[in-house]
């Protein structure tokens, strides 16, 4: 191998949008941070919003996706086949891919038009895993595309939990390259924010606005355990891909129960570390099990107290009553019950709130871009070589709070500035 190649490499990042969401913000903080590869990223068009205007590494080609298009009927999924192979075409031809070391999907769709591109090539490739490889979670047509073309052809993926990676690993190669990461959420800069919070007493949520995540329950657990009085609900996030309509559906509720006045919807919000400063109370309550979303890290490291659905993801980083509570999931009468108790409780939310902040495993940007830039060399090195090179690693960190912590397993260099012992 060209060691000036190996010491500097050119990775296209593929994305599927230029809207805010997760993924997208998530891989915007990881190129924006100080990484030693060349990156290049592709999306298919841009959108009405573009999380990636101004930076110098963009390249937009190709066709617009349909959003959604994990389901429906067969007239979408022939619309989505043609769109997916166009872009794969167009993907497989584009100048940077063709003079990459290394292309990374940064989502599921982008996976898909990816695994096509890179489809009876030599090219590496490695999967970011964000979403549970389940029907439930990527659709029938998703799912068949993951698990017989996308996650089979993987050079290595890159899970944001151990249960993500664990529904996905029947499907991998035995010479793939896996490694579970949290996503670039921001931390230092909400470590960085002295909370603010005061009376009334606020209740937050940040998560984008969609059926799954959680937040109609949460409207109805608010509503019981506060049926009056001056304590406010916020609800951060926008109705992405195709889910304006469910703010009109919250909204009504909201009214349905006479809280309407005390629930306020924010739409998407950049400046998140302001915002968690001054709630007293977060929420993650997502109505199937949450692979993990960069609100519980980042809720997390702005000092809240947290209260989580007691599956999935957060499970892995959330002990309940010692960094946050845990809660059963789809239940909002439990969920209110949880509210209240902490509402009542000033001394239970500090003594949460203060541990939440000193969680193991919460990574800054640049401790987590260099941990990338270790496996991706990984996967090129194995590419190389024809096969996967035996590592010889140290753990980031090494004390979780207990076994299925997400980091208890992960391999990588060590990373300055990390928290172990």
């Amino acid at each position: 191998m060209d060691a000036s190649r190996f010491a500097s490499p050119h990775i296209v990042h593929l994305a599927h949008t230029t809207a805010a969401g997760g993924a997208e913000l998530a891989l915007k903080r990881l190129l924006d941070a100080e990484t030693d590869w060349q990156a290049s990223l592709l999306v298919p068009a841009c959108e009405d919003e573009d999380v990636f205007a101004g930076v110098s590494w963009r390249s937009v080609r190709g066709v617009r996706q349909l959003a959604g298009a994990s389901s429906g009927g067969p007239l979408r999924m022939v619309g989505l086949a043609v769109r997916l192979l166009v872009q794969a075409a167009v993907t497989r031809w584009h100048r940077r891919v063709r003079d990459s070391d290394l292309v990374v999907a940064n989502s599921t769709r982008a996976a898909a038009y990816g695994a096509l591109a890179v489809l009876g090539t030599a090219r590496p490739f490695v999967v970011h895993l964000r979403d549970h490889v389940t029907p439930e979670a990527l659709g029938s047509f998703g799912y068949r595309m993951m698990t017989s073309l996308v996650l089979p052809r993987a050079d290595g993926v890159i899970a944001n939990s151990n249960g993500t990676l664990a529904t996905a690993v029947s499907f991998l190669r035995d010479d793939a390259v896996s490694a579970v990461v949290p996503s670039p959420s921001g931390l230092e800069r909400l470590r960085a924010v002295p909370r603010t919070e005061g009376q009334p007493l606020r209740i937050g949520m940040l998560a984008r606005l969609d059926p799954w995540k959680g937040q109609l329950p949460l409207i109805e657990a608010f509503a019981q355990a506060f049926p009056d009085g001056d304590v406010e609900l916020d609800l951060a996030g926008a109705g992405l891909f195709e889910h304006d309509a469910f703010i009109g559906q919250l909204k009504r509720r909201a009214a349905e129960l006479g809280v309407a006045d005390r629930v306020n919807f924010l739409g998407h919000v950049d400046d998140i570390a302001s915002l968690l400063a001054t709630w007293s109370i977060t929420v993650q309550y997502s109505m199937r099990p949450e692979p993990l979303g960069q609100n519980v890290l980042q809720c997390l490291a702005a000092g809240t107290a947290l209260v989580t659905a007691d599956e999935g993801g957060p499970v892995e980083w959330v002990r309940d009553g010692q960094n946050g509570l845990r809660v059963p999931p789809r239940d909002a009468g439990a969920l209110a019950a949880a509210l209240r108790r902490l509402a009542d409780d000033p001394e239970l939310r500090s003594r949460l709130g203060r541990a939440a902040r000193s969680t193991p495993g919460l990574l800054d940007d640049a401790e987590i871009a260099a941990i990338h830039a270790h496996l991706y060399r990984d996967v090129i090195g194995a590419a190389d070589s024809g096969r996967v090179a035996e590592r010889e690693l140290s753990p980031v960190v090494t004390i979780p709070f207990h076994a299925s912590h997400p980091l208890a397993a992960f391999q990588a260099i060590p990373v300055a500035g990390a928290r172990t012992s």
